[in-house]
């Protein structure tokens, strides 16, 4: 028997394709698809304005992607979630709901697992196991949005994997999330984060899309760089920073770089003004983050004065800069710690 078709990561125009090759009129695309991605059902059942036999057909060879709840933790703090969802094949994956003045943001995984090593991260300490399909990252929003009965107003493609290796699906799901005809999320309130995979990032530029590109830079050069984060033996330090300018250039889009600060190894007064000339000339905000520290590795968190410190360094050089706000800091908050701590329990 073959596998049954994923309808929920079609967008609009291949649904029409797919009734139409069915023998069906083209509005039951746009019916179909308001099911799925505005009333968020998770039946063929529930589209009531579908006939009996049409449903029973698409029960026949198709499937909704639906992720299943498996534990949430909600900080004492500041009312921070983070979510571990099960997916139909058994893996699991994370995702953080975070509550601010201006909205709802959700973060969420692209990948189960991941493979680029990062020394200080937890998401890649069993390497990548496969990439999310575009329902699989949808449904991290729905069910996050249907499990607080509130609007989700922000979307960050930050948790655990690398987006840019898994492109065409995140491609699809930036289309679905922020199409009129579902959730239609802004682009403007989406963010996708990369450790620097440089052809993807100049492909997603040439796009043209309106969404934040956030880089994990976590260096101030080379060396440092390719002490932390494997990534760098492929792709030089400079050659992602002109590829942050090339993305800029394309879009408009002021850039993100994402800086933890690890002890010793990238918080001194030297790799703040060293940063400073790396990005200069970039129209860029500099967010600096206090390391989550991972029990697995042996990343410390800088001192908060050195924090501090390297913050003001970078204001003087003209920079705009700001420390990441802490949030659930009493929960697993860190990417990957959630689904590492779950998979411990599994094994044991």
């Amino acid at each position: 028997m073959s596998e049954k078709t994923d309808i929920k990561s079609m967008d609009l125009e291949e649904l029409k394709t797919f009734f139409s090759d069915m023998g069906e009129k083209a509005f039951r695309a746009k019916q179909v698809y308001e099911w799925l991605h505005v009333r968020q059902v998770e039946s063929f059942e529930e589209m009531t304005n579908l006939s009996k036999t049409l449903r029973e057909r698409l029960d026949e060879t198709c499937r909704i992607i639906t992720l299943r709840k498996e534990q949430v933790q909600i900080s004492k703090l500041d009312g921070t979630r983070k979510y571990l969802f099960l997916l139909e094949d058994g893996n699991v994956i994370e995702s953080v709901l975070m509550k601010y003045k201006h909205g709802n943001s959700v973060c969420i995984s692209s990948q189960v697992g991941c493979r680029m090593g990062c020394r200080f991260c937890a998401s890649t300490l069993d390497g990548l196991v496969r990439g999310l399909a575009p329902a699989e990252m949808l449904d991290q929003i729905y069910q996050i949005g249907k499990d607080i009965g509130e609007r989700i107003s922000n979307v960050v493609v930050m948790g655990t994997g690398e987006p840019m290796d898994n492109f065409d699906n995140l491609v699809k799901f930036i289309t679905l999330l922020t199409d009129e005809n579902g959730l239609h999320i802004s682009q403007r309130n989406l963010t996708v984060s990369t450790c620097g995979i440089v052809p993807r990032m100049r492909e997603l530029a040439d796009k043209k899309l309106a969404i934040t590109l956030a880089l994990s830079l976590h260096a101030s050069n080379q060396k440092k760089r390719l002490e932390l984060m494997p990534v760098a033996n492929k792709y030089d330090i400079h050659e992602v920073i002109d590829a942050c300018r090339y993305y800029f250039e394309q879009t408009g889009r002021r850039i993100t770089f994402e800086y933890s600060l690890v002890a010793g190894v990238n918080d001194t007064a030297e790799d703040a003004a060293e940063l400073a000339e790396l990005v200069r000339g970039i129209n860029c905000h500099i967010n600096l983050i206090p390391l989550n520290e991972v029990k697995e590795r042996s990343c410390s968190r800088s001192r908060q004065t050195d924090i501090e410190r390297f913050k003001k360094i970078l204001e003087k050089q003209g920079m705009n800069v700001t420390i990441r706000r802490e949030m659930g800091s009493d929960i697993d908050a860190a990417c990957g710690q959630l689904r590492q701590n779950y998979m411990n329990e599994e094994t044991k």
